[in-house]
Order: structure tokens, then C-alpha cells, then sequence
């Protein structure tokens, strides 16, 4: 019932939030005056965004150092990496290869007649970030301290891999009581996760009317064209995941996609995959999902595995094309696939990311930066398709790699507590357990 209560919540705050943003932006007195409106829903939506970091690093570290200690040996660590990177790298292509078959069959930016940028118009996007040397020496951390304070999840992932290695080395001797502790803090942080909650649909009515209140209903009039063949190609995407999950997960995997109503939903409308990521760890654990399983590969995924991200790069790229008018061969089209594919990888923890790679990517095929400027008006919108479907992807990954590890177990109907599994050498004495 508290699942049923928070998708309501959610989904009746969205609506809530399109009435009242319509009518802000109507009565508001100039672009300015909703400007200054729409900041003051954004402070909403800012607090509950700021709750969600404040306890997205603590639980990814706990909940990822549990599971690699709780592994029988280093060769499980590096078995359900290698099936977690195959499925990131078979969905990543899937996903670029349905943006630049839909980009070529729906051609939304030809006859869009949206004006042009100026040549020596800029986009102020720190396209410099997406290089491998820069992508490499980010992934470590120069302090965990540092790392845990700018909520940089792949550093995070990096020291809590080192870290869990170390403890399940000594987990029967004295790692022992460390152990049992993380354990402890995981449970504490999903408690944590459940307070936090109860903001969601506050957030989430802010952010949504602050969107409407700036940019009205009718800049997706404007763009309709655009935005309709990007959501039906997210679609396709969504079919095709569902798909690779019913090949090992059979019916399970409609259970699993109504399991995920909350957290679908929350991305769907704040347009962010963090907002999303306490809840999902929360049902996955609710479906079945080991926490040892759940709690290493997801935050991989949100690492590497950004669907909906990648998708909606090579779409975007091709219909800064159609509008200019410039025409790509296939083999072209083909070698910016390949591009994508490896500077996609690069990311996690650049700001705009997917902008960014699309901005870094358009000058290599002869298309101007400055084209990014032509999506801006609408990416919020984009951003809130593509991030729902990130959430998705991984959500799909972490239970096949599960299912294929045979780590799912029965569904659970708690809604406090995810079991972390530890090693018997790791659980209390019984004259101290509490029961």
C-alpha cells in the first residue's frame, strides 16, 4: 500500500504541477516575471534534490562494500563485472542504433525551420571534460573525504571496490565487527531513504511547474515534431530492454517494471536518475534482488549504462543535421556510432553530460557547436524521457545479472528493510544478536 500511495502521490503532483505552472505562466507579466516565479517552485524542488545527495554517496558506499565483501571470492567480483559490462555494452549500442535509425526515419528536424545560431554563438559547455586522460585520473579519488562531499559516484565505486576486497580478505578475523557495522549503516541510510521520501511528491509538483511556468505549454507545440520522435524512439527502447530482460527474466520482467512504478516515475518528473536511485535499491531488494548483487551492479550502471542517455546523443546529433541541411553518408553515420559508443563512457560526473558529448562530437562530422542551441528550450523535457529510461535500463541490468547469478530470492513485502547478506563469520554472536 505505501508503493500504491507514493506512485499516486507522485503522479497526482505531476498533474498538479501542470495546472498550476499553465496557470503562473499565463498570468505572469513577461518572460521575466516567470523567470522569477519558477524560482520560487524551484526551491522545492532544490531542497529535495539536495536531500537525495546528501544520502546517495553513504548508501552507495555501504551497500557496494557489503556486497563485495559478502562474495564468496574475487573470481564472483569479477565474474558479475564481466556480465554486467556485456550487457552495458550490447544495450549501449542497441540504444545508438535505434537513435540513428529513428533520426533517419522520422527526419524531425527537416522543414523545422527553427532559426539558425549565430556562427560565433557559443553553448558554454565544458566540452574539454570528455577526454580519456581526464575520464582516467577522475575515476580515482585523491580523497575518499573529497569524493564522498562531491557526491562523485564513480570515485565512490572505485574506493569501495578497494576497500570491500580488503574487507572480505578479513572479514573472519578482525574486518568481523566493520563488516557487521556497514551492514548496520546500510539498513540505517534505506531508513533514511524512507523519510526522504515522503518529500517526493513536493519535489516532484515544484519542478514540473517550474518547468511549465518558464517555457508554457506552448514551446511543445513548437517542437512537437522533435519531441514526438524522441519519446517514440525511447519507446522502441523501452520494448527492446523489456525484451532483453524476458529472455532471462520470462513474465518476472513485467513484475519487476510494476515493481519500479515509484522510482520510474520520481526520474521521469525531477529529470534526474539520483532522485530515483534509493528507491530503486529499495525495490529491486522488494522484488528479490540480493542486495550482494544489487548494491555492486547498479552503481556500476549508473556509471556506465545510461540508455536512454546514449540514445537520445545520436538522435540529437542527426537532427542538428536535418535542420542545417547537411547531408551524412552511412559510413558517416557509422563512425559517429563508434565515436558515441566510446566517449559515452566518459560521462559519469560531467555536468550536462549528454549535451556535452553531442557538443564534442559535432564539430568531428563538420556540423557547428553552437547547433546544441537549437534542443536547449526543450531538453528539460527530453532530459525527463531519457533519464526514466536510464532508470529502467539499470534496473533491468542489476536483476538479469541477479537472475543469471541465481541471487533472487523470494519477493518481499517490507518496505524498510533490505537484507544485506553477510558471511556467517560476520553475523553477531547469538548472546548479543537481537532478535
Amino acid at each position: 500500500m505505501k508503493l500504491n500511495k507514493l506512485t499516486t502521490a507522485i503522479g497526482v503532483a505531476m498533474l498538479a504541477g501542470i495546472a498550476v505552472g499553465s496557470l503562473a505562466h499565463h498570468l505572469a507579466d513577461g518572460p521575466e516575471a516567470a523567470q522569477t516565479i519558477a524560482g520560487y517552485f524551484s526551491i522545492f524542488t532544490d531542497v529535495f534534490l539536495r536531500m537525495i545527495k546528501m544520502i546517495i554517496a553513504p548508501l552507495v558506499f555501504a551497500t557496494l562494500v557489503a556486497g563485495i565483501a559478502g562474495m564468496d571470492d574475487s573470481r564472483s567480483v569479477g565474474r558479475i563485472t564481466m556480465k554486467a559490462m556485456g550487457w552495458f555494452l550490447i544495450a549501449s549500442i542497441t540504444s545508438l542504433l535505434i537513435g540513428l535509425v529513428m533520426a533517419n526515419v522520422l527526419t524531425p528536424g527537416v522543414g523545422l525551420n527553427l532559426p539558425l545560431p549565430d556562427a560565433g554563438a557559443t553553448t558554454e559547455l565544458k566540452t574539454g571534460a570528455l577526454n580519456l586522460k581526464d575520464f582516467i585520473t577522475h575515476m580515482i579519488p585523491k580523497s575518499f573525504a573529497e569524493a564522498m562531499a562531491g557526491n562523485e559516484i564513480l570515485q565512490i565505486v572505485v574506493f569501495s571496490m578497494f576497500f570491500g576486497f580488503a574487507l572480505g580478505a578479513l572479514k573472519d578475523g578482525p574486518g568481523k565487527p566493520v563488516l557487521a557495522a556497514i551492514d548496520g549503516l546500510a539498513h540505517v541510510m534505506l531508513k533514511v531513504t524512507g523519510y526522504v521520501m515522503l518529500f517526493a511528491p513536493v519535489g516532484v509538483f515544484a519542478a514540473i511547474a517550474a518547468v511549465i511556468t518558464k517555457q508554457g505549454l506552448g514551446v511543445l507545440v513548437v517542437y512537437a515534431k522533435l519531441l514526438g520522435s524522441m519519446y517514440l524512439s525511447l519507446a522502441l527502447l523501452w520494448l527492446a530492454l523489456i525484451a532483453g530482460g524476458f529472455v532471462f527474466l520470462k513474465g518476472d520482467v513485467f513484475r519487476l517494471i510494476g515493481q519500479l512504478r515509484a522510482p520510474l516515475l520520481l526520474g521521469f518528473a525531477t529529470a534526474s536518475s539520483e532522485s530515483a536511485y534509493p528507491k530503486v535499491i529499495e525495490q529491486l531488494g522488494k522484488f528479490g534482488v540480493k542486495e550482494r548483487i544489487s548494491g555492486f551492479v547498479l552503481p556500476l550502471g549508473y556509471s556506465f549504462n545510461l540508455d536512454g542517455s546514449i540514445m537520445y546523443t545520436s538522435f540529437a546529433a542527426l537532427f542538428i543535421a536535418q535542420v542545417y541541411g547537411i547531408e551524412l553518408t552511412l559510413s558517416q553515420q557509422i563512425t559517429m556510432l563508434l565515436v558515441l559508443l566510446v566517449t559515452s563512457k566518459g560521462i559519469a560526473g560531467v555536468p550536462r553530460a549528454s549535451l556535452v558529448v553531442v557538443a564534442a562530437v559535432l564539430p568531428m562530422f563538420g556540423l557547428p557547436e553552437a547547433g546544441i542551441l537549437l534542443i536547449l528550450g526543450v531538453d528539460h523535457v527530453l532530459d525527463m524521457g531519457r533519464t526514466v529510461t536510464n532508470v529502467l535500463g539499470n534496473a533491468i541490468a542489476t536483476t538479469v545479472v541477479a537472475k543469471s547469478e541465481g541471487a533472487i530470492g523470494a519477493p518481499r513485502d517490507d518496505d524498510d528493510v533490505i537484507d544485506v547478506e553477510l558471511p556467517e563469520a560476520a553475523k553477531p554472536e547469538p548472546a548479543y544478536a537481537a532478535k
